[in-house]
């Protein structure tokens, strides 16, 4: 399935770049300019740099002077524009749009217009819908890239998204004599230290049993708590406990 980003007139190097970039990511690879401010703009330092490893995308992006030429093949345009038209092809939200879209395997474009003016209305006439980004009513001015960006974003989950890949790292689990040996470490400070009458212990080393189980330490973390307590102990003369 063709999915193109299409640029009409961008004036800025770091914007064709930072998209070139947020295209990348969600996998599109198919970036077309339109009349672009600068003709060597795909080649800019500042392009580069903020494409930021995405200078593949840039080095097979292309050069058009009109947004007719960049719509070859294309089957459905969707227009990007913050102001609803009078008159033009009907104004949808992206994720409504594409959850219908994203069945139909059309040739899609995204055409986004220039940074200060937005797309002229000849252009958003060629388009077969036009694209509002839910934004707070009160400030709805959205850097090209960032527009970008969101759209790749919801157009990739349409298309069934990419999977996370969990990285849990493999940890050593405290056992039962691990959990033992910690709170008789504790038992010994406590009672030293006159927080817990031996007497009179009520339930406090089972309260804490419960906390330290609940907690599903690692060794790692056993030696911790056990350095604390020992560190405690030194500190005031108390038993230091003994390592299992």
């Amino acid at each position: 399935m063709t999915t193109r980003f299409v640029l009409v007139e961008p004036s800025h190097a770091g914007n064709v770049g930072a998209a070139a970039r947020a295209m990348k990511v969600m996998g599109f690879h198919d970036l077309v300019l339109v009349n672009p401010r600068r003709p060597d703009v795909l080649q800019q330092d500042e392009t580069l740099a903020l494409a930021s490893g995405a200078t593949d995308v840039l080095a097979a992006a292309r050069s058009v002077p009109t947004l007719a030429e960049a719509l070859h093949g294309i089957t459905h345009a969707c227009a990007t524009a913050m102001t609803p038209r009078d008159f033009g092809p009907p104004t949808a939200a992206p994720r409504a749009h594409f959850a219908a879209l994203a069945p139909q395997g059309q040739a899609v474009a995204f055409v986004f217009g220039p940074e200060r003016t937005g797309l002229s209305n000849e252009d958003v006439y060629r388009c077969h819908v036009c694209l509002s980004i839910p934004t707070h009513p009160g400030y709805g001015s959205l850097n090209l890239a960032q527009a970008v960006q969101l759209l790749a974003y919801d157009w990739r989950q349409a298309l069934g998204g990419f999977d996370v890949v969990p990285r849990t790292p493999a940890v050593a689990r405290a056992d039962g004599a691990a959990v033992d040996g910690l709170l008789a470490h504790w038992q010994q400070v406590l009672v030293a230290s006159g927080f817990l009458n031996p007497a009179a212990p009520k339930k406090l080393m089972p309260r804490l049993r419960r906390l330290v189980q609940r907690a599903e330490l690692t060794l790692e973390e056993v030696h911790i708590l056990r350095g604390v307590a020992r560190a405690v102990a030194t500190t005031r003369g108390a038993p230091h406990g003994q390592d299992d």
